[in-house]
Protein backbone atom coordinates (compact mmCIF):
# COMPACT_ATOMS: atom_id res chain seq x y z
CA UNK A 1 0.00 0.00 0.00
CA UNK A 2 2.15 3.17 -1.20
CA UNK A 3 0.80 5.86 -3.63
CA UNK A 4 0.76 9.29 -3.40
CA UNK A 5 -2.53 11.71 -4.07
CA UNK A 6 -4.54 14.45 -3.98
CA UNK A 7 -5.39 17.65 -1.45
CA UNK A 8 -4.05 18.53 1.64
CA UNK A 9 -5.72 18.56 5.45
CA UNK A 10 -5.21 21.04 8.10
CA UNK A 11 -2.86 19.70 10.47
CA UNK A 12 -4.38 18.18 13.91
CA UNK A 13 -5.70 20.23 16.29
CA UNK A 14 -2.63 20.37 19.23
CA UNK A 15 -2.54 17.87 22.00
CA UNK A 16 -3.15 18.80 26.05
CA UNK A 17 0.12 19.36 27.76
CA UNK A 18 1.96 16.16 27.95
CA UNK A 19 2.04 14.02 30.67
CA UNK A 20 5.96 13.28 31.51
CA UNK A 21 7.61 9.83 30.83
CA UNK A 22 7.36 7.65 33.82
CA UNK A 23 5.03 9.54 35.59
CA UNK A 24 2.16 8.27 37.34
CA UNK A 25 -0.92 8.34 35.67
CA UNK A 26 -3.24 6.45 37.82
CA UNK A 27 -4.85 9.72 38.74
CA UNK A 28 -4.69 10.51 34.66
CA UNK A 29 -8.77 10.75 33.03
CA UNK A 30 -7.97 9.15 30.06
CA UNK A 31 -5.66 6.35 28.05
CA UNK A 32 -3.71 8.09 25.47
CA UNK A 33 -3.12 5.92 22.31
CA UNK A 34 -1.26 7.36 18.92
CA UNK A 35 -2.58 7.14 15.50
CA UNK A 36 -0.24 7.55 12.60
CA UNK A 37 -1.96 8.50 9.40
CA UNK A 38 -1.01 10.27 5.71
CA UNK A 39 -3.22 13.73 5.85
CA UNK A 40 -1.27 15.80 4.23
CA UNK A 41 0.67 15.52 0.29
CA UNK A 42 2.50 14.03 -0.66
CA UNK A 43 0.95 11.47 1.86
CA UNK A 44 -2.34 9.79 -0.20
CA UNK A 45 -4.77 11.80 1.74
CA UNK A 46 -8.24 9.64 0.98
CA UNK A 47 -6.42 6.88 2.33
CA UNK A 48 -5.34 8.96 5.69
CA UNK A 49 -8.84 10.29 6.29
CA UNK A 50 -10.58 7.06 5.99
CA UNK A 51 -7.89 5.27 8.83
CA UNK A 52 -8.65 8.27 10.83
CA UNK A 53 -12.19 8.15 10.42
CA UNK A 54 -12.08 3.83 11.55
CA UNK A 55 -9.91 4.54 14.35
CA UNK A 56 -11.88 7.75 15.49
CA UNK A 57 -15.00 5.90 15.68
CA UNK A 58 -13.56 3.29 17.16
CA UNK A 59 -12.67 4.81 20.31
CA UNK A 60 -15.70 6.76 20.53
CA UNK A 61 -17.85 3.10 20.52
CA UNK A 62 -14.74 1.99 23.24
CA UNK A 63 -16.01 5.01 25.18
CA UNK A 64 -19.50 5.10 24.86
CA UNK A 65 -19.23 0.89 26.46
CA UNK A 66 -17.11 2.28 29.78
CA UNK A 67 -13.94 2.80 28.28
CA UNK A 68 -10.58 1.08 29.40
CA UNK A 69 -11.24 -0.23 32.78
CA UNK A 70 -13.77 2.62 33.13
CA UNK A 71 -11.23 5.37 32.00
CA UNK A 72 -11.45 6.58 28.20
CA UNK A 73 -9.42 6.22 24.89
CA UNK A 74 -7.16 9.64 24.12
CA UNK A 75 -6.00 9.49 20.69
CA UNK A 76 -2.91 11.71 19.71
CA UNK A 77 -3.42 12.05 16.22
CA UNK A 78 0.15 12.77 14.11
CA UNK A 79 -0.02 13.54 10.23
CA UNK A 80 3.26 11.43 8.46
CA UNK A 81 2.94 12.31 5.23
CA UNK A 82 4.12 9.87 3.70
CA UNK A 83 7.34 10.44 5.48
CA UNK A 84 9.58 8.25 6.67
CA UNK A 85 11.33 11.07 8.91
CA UNK A 86 8.16 12.85 10.43
CA UNK A 87 6.75 9.10 11.23
CA UNK A 88 9.90 8.46 13.16
CA UNK A 89 9.75 12.19 15.15
CA UNK A 90 6.44 11.44 15.74
CA UNK A 91 6.61 8.23 17.43
CA UNK A 92 9.43 9.88 19.65
CA UNK A 93 7.03 12.36 20.85
CA UNK A 94 4.20 10.07 21.27
CA UNK A 95 6.26 7.85 23.44
CA UNK A 96 7.17 11.45 25.18
CA UNK A 97 3.53 12.27 25.56
CA UNK A 98 3.05 8.52 27.60
CA UNK A 99 1.25 6.90 25.04
CA UNK A 100 0.16 3.14 26.10
CA UNK A 101 0.42 2.17 21.95
CA UNK A 102 0.22 3.51 18.71
CA UNK A 103 -1.35 2.65 15.75
CA UNK A 104 -1.99 3.54 12.22
CA UNK A 105 -0.04 4.22 8.72
CA UNK A 106 -1.30 3.35 5.41
CA UNK A 107 2.14 3.37 3.63
CA UNK A 108 4.67 0.75 3.95
CA UNK A 109 7.74 2.84 3.87
CA UNK A 110 6.95 4.86 6.82
CA UNK A 111 5.06 2.25 8.33
CA UNK A 112 8.63 0.65 8.36
CA UNK A 113 10.19 3.53 9.78
CA UNK A 114 7.53 4.21 12.59
CA UNK A 115 8.13 0.36 13.55
CA UNK A 116 12.09 0.70 13.50
CA UNK A 117 11.70 3.33 16.56
CA UNK A 118 8.74 2.03 18.29
CA UNK A 119 10.99 -0.98 18.44
CA UNK A 120 14.08 1.36 19.71
CA UNK A 121 11.70 3.04 22.26
CA UNK A 122 9.76 0.41 23.18
CA UNK A 123 6.72 1.45 22.49
CA UNK A 124 3.59 -1.22 21.27
CA UNK A 125 2.88 -0.35 17.77
CA UNK A 126 0.21 -2.01 15.97
CA UNK A 127 0.31 -1.51 12.12
CA UNK A 128 -2.90 -1.13 10.62
CA UNK A 129 -2.23 -1.04 6.72
CA UNK A 130 1.00 -1.29 5.66
CA UNK A 131 2.01 -4.69 4.02
CA UNK A 132 5.81 -4.65 3.18
CA UNK A 133 7.20 -8.12 4.27
CA UNK A 134 10.18 -6.53 6.14
CA UNK A 135 8.04 -4.04 8.17
CA UNK A 136 11.52 -4.54 10.80
CA UNK A 137 14.53 -5.74 10.47
CA UNK A 138 15.05 -7.50 12.97
CA UNK A 139 12.19 -10.15 14.75
CA UNK A 140 10.59 -7.31 17.97
CA UNK A 141 7.86 -8.52 20.23
CA UNK A 142 6.89 -4.50 19.91
CA UNK A 143 5.26 -4.51 16.86
CA UNK A 144 1.72 -5.90 15.54
CA UNK A 145 0.06 -5.80 12.27
CA UNK A 146 -3.67 -6.50 10.64
CA UNK A 147 -2.91 -6.24 6.95
CA UNK A 148 -1.35 -8.78 4.99
CA UNK A 149 2.61 -9.43 4.37
CA UNK A 150 2.67 -7.88 0.79
CA UNK A 151 3.97 -11.80 -0.66
CA UNK A 152 0.77 -13.28 0.67
CA UNK A 153 -1.57 -10.83 -0.74
CA UNK A 154 0.34 -10.35 -3.83
CA UNK A 155 0.37 -14.36 -4.78
CA UNK A 156 -2.96 -13.91 -4.83
CA UNK A 157 -3.02 -11.14 -7.01
CA UNK A 158 -0.68 -12.75 -9.62
CA UNK A 159 -2.93 -15.92 -9.49
CA UNK A 160 -5.73 -14.04 -10.79
CA UNK A 161 -3.06 -12.60 -13.80
CA UNK A 162 -2.89 -15.70 -14.32
CA UNK A 163 -6.35 -17.14 -14.22
CA UNK A 164 -7.22 -14.59 -17.01
CA UNK A 165 -4.07 -15.55 -18.95
CA UNK A 166 -2.09 -13.26 -18.71
CA UNK A 167 1.77 -14.73 -19.19
CA UNK A 168 3.49 -11.27 -20.19
CA UNK A 169 3.24 -8.55 -18.02
CA UNK A 170 4.93 -5.13 -18.01
CA UNK A 171 5.06 -2.91 -14.86
CA UNK A 172 5.23 0.72 -14.48
CA UNK A 173 6.58 1.50 -11.68
CA UNK A 174 8.31 4.15 -9.69
CA UNK A 175 11.85 3.98 -7.51
CA UNK A 176 10.75 2.51 -3.90
CA UNK A 177 11.02 -0.52 -1.78
CA UNK A 178 7.32 -1.01 -1.79
CA UNK A 179 7.44 -1.35 -5.63
CA UNK A 180 10.56 -3.03 -6.03
CA UNK A 181 9.58 -5.69 -3.52
CA UNK A 182 5.89 -6.47 -5.17
CA UNK A 183 7.64 -6.96 -8.78
CA UNK A 184 9.63 -9.43 -7.03
CA UNK A 185 6.85 -10.91 -5.76
CA UNK A 186 4.91 -11.26 -8.95
CA UNK A 187 7.78 -12.07 -10.96
CA UNK A 188 8.78 -15.24 -8.36
CA UNK A 189 5.45 -16.14 -8.50
CA UNK A 190 4.83 -16.06 -12.32
CA UNK A 191 8.15 -16.94 -13.59
CA UNK A 192 7.70 -21.04 -12.90
CA UNK A 193 4.31 -20.71 -14.24
CA UNK A 194 5.49 -18.95 -17.57
CA UNK A 195 4.95 -15.58 -16.98
CA UNK A 196 7.01 -12.91 -17.61
CA UNK A 197 7.58 -9.58 -16.12
CA UNK A 198 9.13 -6.62 -17.60
CA UNK A 199 9.42 -3.28 -16.01
CA UNK A 200 9.07 0.10 -17.15
CA UNK A 201 10.34 3.52 -15.26
CA UNK A 202 7.49 5.31 -14.65
CA UNK A 203 9.98 8.16 -13.79
CA UNK A 204 11.71 8.12 -17.19
CA UNK A 205 8.84 7.61 -19.61
CA UNK A 206 5.77 9.57 -19.85
CA UNK A 207 2.53 7.68 -20.74
CA UNK A 208 2.74 7.82 -24.77
CA UNK A 209 6.29 6.23 -24.02
CA UNK A 210 4.62 3.71 -21.75
CA UNK A 211 2.42 2.76 -24.43
CA UNK A 212 4.94 2.23 -27.32
CA UNK A 213 6.79 -0.23 -24.47
CA UNK A 214 3.68 -1.92 -23.93
CA UNK A 215 3.24 -2.92 -27.89
CA UNK A 216 7.12 -3.17 -28.00
CA UNK A 217 7.54 -5.98 -25.74
CA UNK A 218 3.94 -7.44 -26.48
CA UNK A 219 2.33 -7.17 -23.07
CA UNK A 220 -1.19 -8.03 -22.22
CA UNK A 221 -1.42 -6.46 -18.94
CA UNK A 222 -0.18 -3.50 -17.13
CA UNK A 223 0.17 -3.16 -13.71
CA UNK A 224 0.41 0.63 -12.14
CA UNK A 225 3.15 0.74 -9.03
CA UNK A 226 2.89 4.11 -9.21
CA UNK A 227 1.70 7.15 -6.93
CA UNK A 228 -1.66 8.69 -7.26
CA UNK A 229 -3.10 10.57 -8.71
CA UNK A 230 -0.41 10.93 -11.12
CA UNK A 231 1.35 9.51 -12.84
CA UNK A 232 -1.74 6.72 -12.76
CA UNK A 233 -4.56 8.41 -13.59
CA UNK A 234 -2.47 9.76 -16.91
CA UNK A 235 -1.14 6.69 -17.53
CA UNK A 236 -4.75 4.87 -17.47
CA UNK A 237 -6.26 7.45 -19.98
CA UNK A 238 -3.43 7.22 -22.33
CA UNK A 239 -3.91 3.15 -22.42
CA UNK A 240 -7.44 3.20 -22.84
CA UNK A 241 -7.04 5.79 -25.50
CA UNK A 242 -4.57 4.22 -27.73
CA UNK A 243 -5.98 1.58 -30.33
CA UNK A 244 -3.41 -0.68 -30.33
CA UNK A 245 -4.06 -1.51 -26.64
CA UNK A 246 -7.74 -2.45 -26.64
CA UNK A 247 -7.11 -5.92 -25.40
CA UNK A 248 -4.17 -5.00 -22.63
CA UNK A 249 -5.64 -5.09 -19.28
CA UNK A 250 -4.52 -2.63 -16.65
CA UNK A 251 -4.42 -3.43 -12.62
CA UNK A 252 -3.50 -1.58 -9.63
CA UNK A 253 -2.85 -4.03 -6.73
CA UNK A 254 -1.85 -1.89 -4.25
CA UNK A 255 -5.64 -0.55 -3.94
CA UNK A 256 -5.41 3.00 -6.16
CA UNK A 257 -9.30 2.09 -7.60
CA UNK A 258 -10.51 1.26 -4.14
CA UNK A 259 -11.06 5.08 -3.43
CA UNK A 260 -13.70 7.90 -4.23
CA UNK A 261 -11.13 10.19 -6.05
CA UNK A 262 -9.44 7.32 -8.72
CA UNK A 263 -13.92 7.39 -9.96
CA UNK A 264 -14.07 10.68 -10.01
CA UNK A 265 -11.40 11.22 -11.84
CA UNK A 266 -11.10 8.66 -14.08
CA UNK A 267 -14.92 7.68 -14.29
CA UNK A 268 -15.24 4.99 -16.92
CA UNK A 269 -11.91 4.29 -17.92
CA UNK A 270 -11.55 3.44 -14.14
CA UNK A 271 -13.28 0.49 -14.14
CA UNK A 272 -11.63 -2.76 -14.78
CA UNK A 273 -8.52 -2.15 -13.17
CA UNK A 274 -8.24 -4.93 -10.42
CA UNK A 275 -6.40 -4.37 -7.27
CA UNK A 276 -6.36 -5.76 -3.78
CA UNK A 277 -9.18 -5.41 -1.34
CA UNK A 278 -8.64 -6.74 2.40
CA UNK A 279 -12.47 -6.94 3.12
CA UNK A 280 -14.52 -10.62 3.20
CA UNK A 281 -17.45 -11.13 1.19
CA UNK A 282 -19.90 -10.45 4.74
CA UNK A 283 -18.61 -8.36 7.27
CA UNK A 284 -19.32 -9.72 10.54
CA UNK A 285 -22.20 -8.38 12.50
CA UNK A 286 -19.96 -5.63 13.89
CA UNK A 287 -18.76 -4.38 10.80
CA UNK A 288 -21.93 -4.42 9.46
CA UNK A 289 -22.75 -1.36 12.08
CA UNK A 290 -19.64 -0.13 11.44
CA UNK A 291 -20.24 0.32 7.95
CA UNK A 292 -23.28 2.49 8.69
CA UNK A 293 -21.26 4.63 10.84
CA UNK A 294 -18.76 4.91 8.58
CA UNK A 295 -20.77 5.75 6.16
CA UNK A 296 -22.23 8.78 7.77
CA UNK A 297 -18.76 9.92 8.50
CA UNK A 298 -17.12 9.74 5.22
CA UNK A 299 -20.43 10.63 3.56
CA UNK A 300 -19.84 7.56 1.39
CA UNK A 301 -18.23 3.75 1.18
CA UNK A 302 -15.53 3.01 3.70
CA UNK A 303 -12.42 1.34 1.91
CA UNK A 304 -11.17 -1.82 3.59
CA UNK A 305 -8.80 0.89 5.51
CA UNK A 306 -11.37 2.35 7.62
CA UNK A 307 -12.08 -0.87 8.81
CA UNK A 308 -8.38 -1.24 9.14
CA UNK A 309 -8.37 1.68 11.34
CA UNK A 310 -11.00 0.73 13.64
CA UNK A 311 -10.16 -2.55 13.97
CA UNK A 312 -6.72 -1.68 15.53
CA UNK A 313 -8.02 0.80 17.54
CA UNK A 314 -10.83 -1.89 18.65
CA UNK A 315 -7.75 -4.32 19.25
CA UNK A 316 -5.70 -2.46 20.87
CA UNK A 317 -8.29 -1.61 23.55
CA UNK A 318 -8.96 -5.29 23.71
CA UNK A 319 -5.10 -6.04 24.82
CA UNK A 320 -5.23 -3.09 27.53
CA UNK A 321 -8.16 -3.55 28.84
CA UNK A 322 -7.60 -7.30 29.42
CA UNK A 323 -3.40 -6.43 30.15
CA UNK A 324 -3.36 -3.28 31.22
CA UNK A 325 -1.62 -0.63 29.95
CA UNK A 326 1.93 -0.96 30.99
CA UNK A 327 3.64 -0.81 27.83
CA UNK A 328 5.65 -4.29 27.81
CA UNK A 329 2.53 -6.14 29.29
CA UNK A 330 0.67 -4.76 25.97
CA UNK A 331 3.34 -6.38 23.97
CA UNK A 332 3.84 -9.36 25.82
CA UNK A 333 0.03 -9.73 25.23
CA UNK A 334 -0.44 -9.86 21.01
CA UNK A 335 -0.20 -13.66 21.66
CA UNK A 336 -3.34 -13.79 23.33
CA UNK A 337 -5.24 -11.19 21.35
CA UNK A 338 -8.63 -13.14 20.43
CA UNK A 339 -10.76 -9.96 19.24
CA UNK A 340 -13.93 -10.23 17.31
CA UNK A 341 -13.16 -7.09 14.93
CA UNK A 342 -15.35 -5.94 11.83
CA UNK A 343 -13.81 -8.47 9.59
CA UNK A 344 -13.44 -11.20 11.55
CA UNK A 345 -11.84 -12.63 14.84
CA UNK A 346 -8.02 -11.10 15.12
CA UNK A 347 -5.62 -13.56 16.62
CA UNK A 348 -1.60 -12.76 15.81
CA UNK A 349 1.19 -15.30 15.03
CA UNK A 350 4.12 -15.48 13.82
CA UNK A 351 4.00 -16.78 10.37
CA UNK A 352 7.50 -18.29 8.78
CA UNK A 353 9.65 -15.54 7.68
CA UNK A 354 7.53 -12.74 9.70
CA UNK A 355 9.90 -10.48 12.12
CA UNK A 356 6.23 -9.01 13.93
CA UNK A 357 3.03 -10.40 15.54
CA UNK A 358 0.90 -11.22 12.50
CA UNK A 359 -2.93 -11.50 11.55
CA UNK A 360 -2.63 -14.83 9.49
CA UNK A 361 -4.95 -13.72 7.37
CA UNK A 362 -7.08 -10.77 6.93
CA UNK A 363 -9.59 -11.37 4.09
CA UNK A 364 -8.06 -10.57 0.36
CA UNK A 365 -9.86 -9.95 -2.49
CA UNK A 366 -8.85 -9.48 -6.03
CA UNK A 367 -11.83 -6.92 -7.30
CA UNK A 368 -12.31 -4.10 -9.79
CA UNK A 369 -15.06 -1.25 -10.59
CA UNK A 370 -18.13 -2.99 -12.40
CA UNK A 371 -17.37 -0.97 -15.78
CA UNK A 372 -21.57 -1.16 -16.41
CA UNK A 373 -21.51 0.33 -13.16
CA UNK A 374 -18.28 1.65 -11.65
CA UNK A 375 -19.70 2.98 -8.24
CA UNK A 376 -19.95 -0.97 -7.45
CA UNK A 377 -16.98 -3.54 -7.57
CA UNK A 378 -16.79 -7.42 -8.89
CA UNK A 379 -15.26 -10.24 -7.28
CA UNK A 380 -12.69 -11.53 -9.18
CA UNK A 381 -10.79 -14.01 -7.09
CA UNK A 382 -10.87 -14.77 -3.06
CA UNK A 383 -7.73 -15.33 -1.50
Amino acid sequence: MNATPPPAMPPPATPPPPTPQGADRSATASIRVGVLAPLSPPGWVEAGQHLLAGAELAARDVNDAGGVGGRPLELVVRDTAADPQRATAAVAELAGLGVAGVVGEYHSVVARAAAAEADALGVPFLCSSAVLDDLTEEPTEWVARLAPAQSYGWRIYADALLDAGHRRVAVAAEPSVYWASGTRVLRDHLAPRGGTVVELDARALDPAAVCEALVRHRATALLLLVGFPEPAVSIVRAVRRDARLAEVAVGAPAGQPEFAEWAALLGDEGAEVPFLRYLPERLTPLGVRVEAALRTRLAGEPSFVAYEGYDAVLVLADVLRTHGVDRAGVAAAWSRVATPGTRGTVRFSRPAGSGVWQWAWPPVRVVDRDPGRPDRFRVLRTG
